[in-house]
């Protein structure tokens, strides 16, 4: 039987960087909570190892910040959001500053790299390789000292709506936490596909219950898939290769050591994301693979300096980064798309603000711009939590019939099946190459499990099967009906780009759906 359990004015679901700053900039003058599925640091944020790219510089500037990020978006951002983000992205920095987060510097300035696509270095950077670590680490020491709520290994399996608003959150347990405001930020969702450079926590449960709730989502066709993720013999042996690497001149050579990028982009290595990995593939394809990123042109001192982390895991697999060339292929790295929000977080349910991977602010378009992720995350956090402050405060309410009890089901089978045959599906058909027929196959397989999983269930496993398939059919749904190939998506029975899909595509549940465009389009 659902049970109250603890009221307040904001509820926030998600740990990273985006929940993190959230939390932060809301305890002052409000009554939080943060919940989280697993322990706070499990989460994408502290995998984090390029940075965080903002236009400090003095030779950098907004409006060029804002211009390499178009150009990567593909003709779908939404050019107010970016505006917004590049516009506010040094200010963030310099609160990052404040609180202590320990970013490299060279000479007592701060130290910037340059990654792919960026016309200019502006990448800020802690440890080398380990500011998402190092970033998070520091967040959580402010957030420990802070007036907020932290209960960790909590799984949220429903957003409570009441009047058409948003007042709270169901737990797996049942309890019932009643807020005036629910911010997600419950991260991306990679782990729907084999190879992933994501924790197993990002399973898209954020997506899923906002889905659920009635809220628009949007955009989500477009899933980046990182280049340069460490090839190992088994599936879990796989670690992200910073694209910071290739911004210090390492390249990628094919089975006769050949260097082929040049071939396929003017910016060869540090070409969009999408065109990297498409190249790559198709060295693989057509028998010139594996692919192999190779930077031992630096010293082995520079390396273990410049990127302690990836030499550590790389030497651990059997290879000196500074002698070897290392086995590297795509892996499902970040979401573009997720739940619709406005310029201040905002959804299209009331109550109901979402920051970080989990939301489609509109910001990264059809390919996120290396290491905008971040900062993404910190100005929307922070918007969100402004808009909250303004707005009409409306009491956090509860009744019995908000969330009656319902029957709770057990699963007799191996879920366990069901997940991997899912994920493996997922990653060949509606992975970097997609095709109508293998969409087709993918959303018959998907519509007929989905079938078993639209109730309660009694344990987190199967809750996370049931999200994974939710936003697996919405995928697959987005990358249907999207016919052409933009950014991230790649449909090879459709490789041109066609204006007239120069637009995002919105799903809400229960509504009309359009076969071209979705039920909205906007």
């Amino acid at each position: 039987m659902p049970r109250l359990t603890g009221c307040y004015d904001i509820i926030i679901i998600g740990s990273g960087v985006a929940g993190l700053f959230a939390a932060l900039k809301a305890a002052g003058s409000n009554r939080v909570c943060l919940l989280t599925k697993a322990a706070l640091n499990q989460t994408n944020t502290w995998l984090a190892q390029g940075g965080i790219a903002a236009a400090v510089a003095a030779e950098d500037s907004p409006e060029q910040h804002f211009e390499d990020t178009l150009r990567a978006g593909a003709g779908l951002c939404d050019r107010e959001a970016v505006a917004v983000m590049v516009a506010e992205g040094p200010g963030v920095i310099n609160e990052l500053l404040e609180l202590g987060v320990p970013f490299d510097r060279q000479d007592q300035t701060l130290a910037l790299a340059r990654e792919g696509a960026h016309s200019r270095a502006r990448v800020l950077h802690c440890g080398g390789d380990a500011t998402g670590r190092l970033l998070q680490e520091t967040l959580q020491r402010k957030l420990a000292e802070s007036s907020v709520t932290v209960r960790e290994n909590i799984f949220v399996t429903d957003l409570l709506v009441h009047d058409g608003r948003i007042c709270g959150a169901k737990t797996l347990s049942g309890e019932v936490i009643t807020a005036r405001a629910v911010v997600l930020a419950t991260g991306g969702l990679g782990r729907v596909y084999a190879r992933t450079t994501n924790p197993e926590v990002a399973t898209g449960d954020g997506v899923a219950m906002a889905y659920r709730a009635g809220a628009a989502v949007a955009d989500m066709e477009f899933v980046q898939f990182h280049p340069t993720v460490y090839q190992g013999s088994r599936e879990n042996e796989t670690f992200l290769v910073s694209e910071a690497l290739r911004g210090e001149g390492a390249v990628l050579v094919n089975r006769y050591g050949e260097r082929f990028m040049p071939g396929y982009h003017e910016m060869a290595e540090l070409g969009p994301r999408d065109v990297v990995a498409r190249a790559m593939l198709d060295q693989l394809m057509t028998g010139r693979g594996p692919v192999y990123l190779d930077i031992t042109h630096k010293s082995r001192a520079f390396l273990k300096e410049r990127f302690p982390t990836i030499y550590r895991l790389a030497w651990e697999q059997g290879f000196d980064l500074a002698l070897d060339r290392l086995p590297v292929s795509p892996a499902a790295h970040y979401a573009m798309g997720g739940v619709l929000t406005g310029l201040n977080g905002e959804t299209t349910l009331p109550g109901l603000y979402a920051c970080g991977e989990v939301a489609c602010t509109g910001v990264h378009g059809a390919n996120r711009l290396a290491s905008n992720s971040l900062l993404e995350g910190l100005v929307f956090a922070s918007r969100a939590v402004r808009a909250i402050n303004a707005a009409h405060s409306f009491p956090a309410c509860y009744d019995d019939e908000l969330m009656p009890a319902a029957p709770v089901m057990k699963w007799q089978g191996k879920p366990g099946d069901i997940r991997a045959l899912l994920r493996k599906t997922m990653f060949e058909k509606a992975g970097v190459l997609r095709d109508g027929a293998g969409l087709q196959a993918l959303s018959v397989f998907l519509d007929r499990n989905a079938r078993n999983f639209g109730r309660q269930w009694a344990d987190q496993e199967l809750w996370e099967l049931r999200n994974m398939l939710e936003v697996s059919r919405l995928i697959v749904k987005g990358a249907l009906a999207r016919r052409e190939s933009r950014g991230a998506h790649y449909r090879s029975d459709y490789p041109g780009t066609n204006d007239r899909y120069a637009r995002r595509q919105v799903w809400i549940a229960g509504k009309e759906e359009d076969e071209l465009h979705g039920p909205v389009a906007v």
